[in-house]
């Protein structure tokens, strides 16, 4: 078997929620050996519910949202409000590599496990430290989560219908500022093997949205326009939307860029006589016309099913694509031959379908190899094995609920 990109890496994790366990959990599947730190004195809120999903669960250890964010991980339990529990936490450090933790700016400093302190442990550890603002700047002490990403960011401003709301994105906002901080994440790893420095990563999962509408940043800062929503219209190509076709709300993205791709377009809807009007002559026209063009294509997709639609398309040369329920993707052929979705076995809710890593690597490649973590499942292996720590002083330190 291939060795895993990270294999001998060790992450001290103090995450909770989502955006700070996902993008862990990504550095788990490259095979870092990840132990999550947590209390039953201060629950991750995924192990008891979602306000995305309004799931509640009975029990810590019955989650799928839990587990869907934390697989491949260890896990410990331990009480950081107790001086001898962050001085367990602070052993911890001392045999990793990096430290991640997504709490308010100060908490982890007060708690005495701030970059500074831990630093003086370890001085090549990496720490990554997670929040809505930063740690500078006149928001860093609010608390925020995923819509407040979203909205400050600017991109909720600019999702969704022309005439609605705008869209604050739910969880989905949560895991790009994960993906975000796993690659800031691989560069310090990559820098501290070049140069044998640590560092502190600071980052705002607001900034790390901001990011995805540069152009629009940089149109407000040059020309003064401000984007808006404009549903899944394109600035520049026409068509360019998604088409009611038939059954019950089923859709289909169509998608057209040249002159060449309407002509193939055309003749797979049979060249319909009014595709040679001359509203829609060439990419300018179409896209001035759009909102008339878009009701004739309408009128030729709801007479086939969202699948129909994608076959006939594609095998023209025409960029279409179902909008999938969740069930139609799991189901896709083409994402079960990418192997999307694999199983797990969960000691507590048994059998879960749980996403792949969402790349593939040839020489490393990524996986999933075992469920999220029972709470305080691998204590005896972090504090006996890892620590060293004498199984009576275990026993102990349990009784005083210190690993609690």
């Amino acid at each position: 078997m291939n060795k895993s990109a990270l294999a001998g890496v060790r992450v001290a994790d103090f995450t909770w929620v989502w955006a700070g366990p996902y993008a862990i959990m990504l550095l788990a599947y490259m095979g870092a050996e990840v132990i999550k730190i947590e209390s039953r004195k201060r629950i991750d809120t995924a192990r008891q519910g979602s306000i995305t999903t309004g799931q509640t669960f009975s029990g810590w250890d019955s989650s799928s949202i839990f587990n869907n964010v934390n697989l491949n991980k260890l896990g410990v339990a331990l009480d950081l409000s107790h001086p001898k529990g962050v001085e367990l936490a602070k052993r911890i450090v001392g045999i990793s590599d990096l430290v991640a933790q997504n709490m308010r700016p100060g908490v982890m400093d007060k708690l005495g496990l701030g970059y500074e302190a831990l630093s003086q442990i370890k001085p090549d550890i990496i720490m990554l430290s997670s929040s809505a603002y930063g740690t500078t700047g006149p928001f860093r002490e609010y608390t925020g989560y995923a819509p407040h990403f979203a909205s400050f960011s600017g991109l909720a401003h600019m999702t969704g219908y022309s005439d609605g709301e705008p869209n604050i994105l739910t969880g989905a906002t949560d895991i790009r500022s994960a993906t975000t901080a796993a690659f800031a994440i691989l560069a310090a790893l990559n820098f501290r093997q070049r140069t044998g420095q640590g560092q502190h990563i600071d980052l705002s999962s607001t900034e790390a949205l901001s990011v995805l509408i540069g152009d629009s940043i940089m149109d407000f800062t040059m020309n003064q326009r401000s984007s808006t929503r404009n549903g899944n219209r394109d600035a520049v190509m026409a068509p360019h939307n998604c088409y009611r076709c038939q059954g019950e709300d089923k859709w289909v993205s169509i998608a057209v860029a040249t002159d060449e791709e309407w002509a193939a377009l055309c003749q797979a809807m049979g060249n319909p006589e009014w595709a040679g009007d001359g509203l829609f002559s060439d990419s300018s026209s179409r896209w001035q016309n759009q909102e008339h063009l878009d009701r004739l294509i309408g009128e030729w997709t709801i007479n086939y099913s969202h699948y129909e639609v994608m076959e006939r398309l594609q095998a023209h040369g025409v960029a279409a694509m179902p909008s999938f329920s969740a069930e139609e993707l799991f189901s896709d052929p083409h994402l079960r031959e990418r192997e999307m979705a694999t199983e797990v076995n969960h000691p507590v809710m048994g059998k879960q379908v749980v996403l792949n890593p969402p790349w593939k690597l040839s020489e490393t490649p990524a996986r999933v190899e075992k469920a999220s973590p029972l709470l305080g499942e691998h204590n005896e292996y972090v504090f006996g094995e890892l620590l060293g720590m004498p199984r009576q002083e275990i026993t102990r330190l349990i009784d005083e609920q210190v690993i609690y």
